[in-house]
């Protein structure tokens, strides 16, 4: 990860530059750099892990042009081989110095031909601004807000911006900003035409599609590690790297001290496909420690992803402090395509594909926000294989009708798409039990008994007042929302609301997000 920061003025922009970058250190902790274009400054904190030699530190210049990057972009050694045809150079091997050549090019048509998760910056000095641009889901990071004269500021993080932007919102994922305007340049849930194939073609391109995500993802030229629930997403991620690899990889669990449930199953995965594995076990008092850092580093009030972030946020310590890992696999994103345990109660094929779409076009503020916040705290790069763009064109585009549980289990075009030497029959059908839940009850339930501690019942319903948007319905959501405005103030709008499962849908008017709490959570997490 890293991180990068623009100002479109002059005036006073250096500080708000520079003390917007100390909030980030650790995304980019390995070089900083500023440097003042024309009509405002771009600021950049590097964490290395393409072209690590100082030749790939950012902004990169192109004849008065600059720019700043934090992605990794896909295939860029051919898009760099067109380009060296068309007469340009290139100092660094960095995937990111491609993007002012391809500019130049193809202006912004060039975003819709990238293969990439990033987020970046753009200073066309012809036209004298400023073009900024994000991936179609979201997986990199950015936001914009102005100053109080106005001015307008773009930054990784809401954090880089709070101390002088009122408001701060997230910046669309596939969208380009340009002549004051934001411009879609890619949908990734539109279907042109939904794909009819029968189940054993479907799940053929599933799997195919999988394996080539993960492969191009495991490129690096640091050293890479994978996140290992023991659930079917993570360890599908962790097994299709396997068997691309000449020597074990490395996979990290995580668990509470007194009742983990995925540990056992992580070091099934573990052991099946061979790899070099470690265990985190943390505590009840590790749990409540880290809950303000979690809750500041990630901006966010929503409880489900808090929850789900304690655990992720100790596990990447853990990797930070006592590895020299530096890019992360991890099993994101694959619940909202092919769905979760609420969705088993979607009423129709359309409702399924709806909800989808909408999931996916939130991810960055949830799942996706969690993965990246919880990882680049901590010095290392998130890397999200079923995020990629061609893998999720395809799943979205398929029949919806079959992507409904009418298989007595969930997610059964990836289950049956993996069948064979993959993983233990045992895994690859194991019921869902969602990452906090799955570390151990315990620790979402010391959670909920710290809020129910901290507030009076008396108390908790006066201060929900304070609220109209997103408003707390629980002392636990209460008590993450004071800490979240305690860091944003007046900035909740940057969530749309809470993560919860369609209570529009029989059998999901629920008023906790974990799946614990639906009829048909069964054999889930045991």
């Amino acid at each position: 990860m890293c991180t990068i920061m623009c100002y479109c003025g002059l005036s006073g922009g250096t500080d708000k530059i520079m003390n917007g970058l100390k909030t980030t250190i650790s995304r980019g902790p390995d070089d900083q750099r500023i440097v003042k274009v024309q009509d405002g400054l771009l600021g950049f904190q590097r964490l290395s892990i393409m072209g690590l030699t100082p030749e790939g530190m950012q902004p990169f210049e192109l004849d008065g042009d600059f720019a700043v990057c934090n992605g990794e972009i896909y295939g860029f050694k051919k898009q760099r081989e067109q380009l060296m045809q068309l007469g340009y150079t290139f100092r660094s091997d960095s995937d990111c110095e491609i993007l002012l050549p391809m500019y130049r090019e193809y202006g912004t048509d060039m975003f819709a031909m990238l293969d990439a998760e990033f987020a970046c910056i753009i200073y066309d000095s012809s036209e004298r601004q400023f073009i900024a641009a994000r991936d179609p889901i979201g997986i990199r990071p950015l936001y914009y807000g102005k100053a109080d004269d106005g001015t307008l500021a773009f930054a990784s993080e809401a954090k880089n911006l709070v101390d002088f932007c009122k408001k701060i919102m997230p910046f669309p994922p596939g969208h380009y900003y340009k002549d004051g305007e934001f411009h879609c340049y890619c949908d990734i849930t539109e279907v042109k035409e939904t794909l009819t194939d029968d189940l054993d073609t479907v799940c053929k391109n599933i799997h195919d599609k999988l394996v080539a995500g993960v492969e191009k993802r495991l490129a690096a030229d640091a050293k890479v590690g994978f996140l290992l629930s023991g659930g079917l997403d993570s360890s599908l991620v962790c097994a299709i790297a396997q068997k691309e690899s000449d020597k074990p990889i490395k996979t990290f669990a995580i668990g509470m001290n007194t009742d983990a449930i995925d540990l056992k199953y992580a070091k099934q995965v573990a052991d099946y496909i061979g790899s070099e594995h470690t265990e985190v076990i943390i505590t009840k008092d590790d749990v409540l420690a880290a809950l303000e850092d979690v809750i500041h580093l990630l901006g966010t009030y929503d409880i489900t992803t808090i929850r789900a972030s304690m655990g992720m946020y100790l596990l990447c310590k853990a990797i930070h402090e006592q590895t020299d890992v530096r890019v992360l696999l991890t099993g994101e994103i694959s619940d909202e395509l092919f769905g979760y345990k609420y969705t088993d109660f979607a009423p129709s094929a359309e409702a399924f594909q709806q909800e989808s779409v909408k999931r996916v076009h939130e991810l960055h503020m949830y799942d996706v926000l969690r993965a990246d916040r919880c990882i680049s705290v901590n010095s290392l790069e998130a890397r999200v294989p079923f995020g990629d763009l061609d893998f999720v064109k395809y799943v979205m585009a398929i029949d919806p009708e079959m992507k409904l549980n009418k298989y007595d289990k969930g997610k059964y075009l990836l289950r049956h798409a993996f069948e064979g030497d993959y993983l233990p029959h045992d895994i690859l059908y194991r019921e869902k039990a969602a990452f906090s839940d799955a570390v151990g009850h315990s620790m979402v339930d010391y959670l909920k008994e710290y809020a129910a501690n901290y507030y009076s019942d008396e108390e908790f319903e006066l201060k929900c007042t304070a609220y109209s948007h997103a408003k707390p319905f629980t002392k636990e959501s209460l008590l993450y929302r004071e800490i979240f405005e305690k860091y944003y103030p007046g900035n909740s709008e940057m969530v749309v609301d809470f993560w919860m499962p369609n209570k529009e849908w029989e059998g999901c008017n629920v008023n906790d997000p974990s799946a614990r709490v639906l009829s048909n959570y069964g054999e889930s997490g045991k």
